[in-house]
């Protein structure tokens, strides 16, 4: 089981991650949609695709475009598909 844990709160916790570059992608019902911001942030990877982000917001304090997905990924990511990843911060506990 992996956790993602940030300010204290859990996250995102799953025994279905896939790990792409060393990091852990959480599926989307993993993940407790009620500190998730979208945001406006937008970066591209030349086989992964456009992936978008999501601001962390626990307690009063805010994470910025802490957590990103791909909605659309190119045809070697479908695996990952709307599955979210993180960093600034946020541990990923195993």
């Amino acid at each position: 089981m992996a956790i993602a844990i940030w300010n204290g709160v859990i996250l995102a916790e799953s025994n279905q991650c896939e790990m792409v570059e060393g990091n852990y992608y959480f599926p989307p019902d993993s993940i407790n949609k009620q500190y998730f911001k979208e945001s406006d942030t937008h970066t591209t990877c030349f086989w992964k695709g456009q992936a978008s982000y999501y601001t962390i917001e626990v307690n009063g304090q805010e994470n910025k475009d802490a957590a990103w997905y791909y909605p659309t990924p190119k045809e070697k990511a479908q695996n990952i598909k709307d599955y979210v990843a993180f960093w600034k911060g946020v541990q990923i506990e195993k």
